[in-house]
């Protein structure tokens, strides 16, 4: 016999993990210092979401200046915050409305609705910011946006998932909560002679 069911009772904690791991990349994304890299040797120029750091060939010191200074980099730093906080909303909303017994369908649609939020504020802060970055901050060498600045666009990639995941998941309400009893499907001994 094969069972085939959509979704599962323990399976529930799926999403919340997903937004979980959104929130560890979202965290590497405002913590690291790689979203502006020299892409080859000598490795003079790199950036995070709040400054720009560079360094003559030969020397070892850094010398940053920080990109709130610019208008841009304040709204690219704060969409992408407002959309992380607004993320860390919906995860605990998640873990509750996953946690009761009887989950409330609606309440999880909504989580959905709000995950649509948060991925368009991180959209609009991970486009702002390289748009406008080689606009005004004067780039040396071969430069390339790297891990941190990918970690955000992942972060973002889960968090719409995510949001499609939450806005259809109450219309399996039923094969969530077990009320339906999964379908099966058999097979005579005549036709799969290694079942028996």
């Amino acid at each position: 016999m094969v069972v085939c069911g959509l979704a599962c009772w323990r399976c529930r904690w799926l999403l919340p993990l997903l937004l979980g791991l959104a929130i560890i990349m979202g965290i590497i994304a405002l913590a690291g210092r790689g979203w502006l890299e020299s892409e080859s040797g000598p490795y003079v120029q790199q950036a995070s979401l709040w400054e720009s750091c560079t360094r003559g060939e030969e020397d070892l010191n850094w010398s940053c200046e920080s990109l709130m200074d610019y208008g841009w980099g304040r709204a690219a730093a704060a969409t992408y915050l407002v959309g992380f906080v607004i993320l860390v909303i919906c995860f605990a909303l998640a873990v509750i409305a996953f946690s009761i017994e009887i989950l409330r369908f609606n309440f999880v649609r909504g989580i959905g609705g709000l995950l649509f939020v948060v991925a368009a504020f991180q959209i609009i802060g991970l486009v702002i910011y390289p748009v406008k970055f080689t606009e005004d901050i004067p780039l040396t060498g071969d430069n390339m946006f790297s891990w941190a600045y990918g970690f955000g666009w992942a972060s973002t990639v889960v968090v719409i998932g995510c949001a499609f995941f939450f806005c259809c998941l109450p219309n399996w309400e039923d094969e969530v909560l077990g009320n339906i009893k999964p379908t099966g499907y058999y097979s005579s001994p005549e036709r799969a002679p290694y079942l028996n």
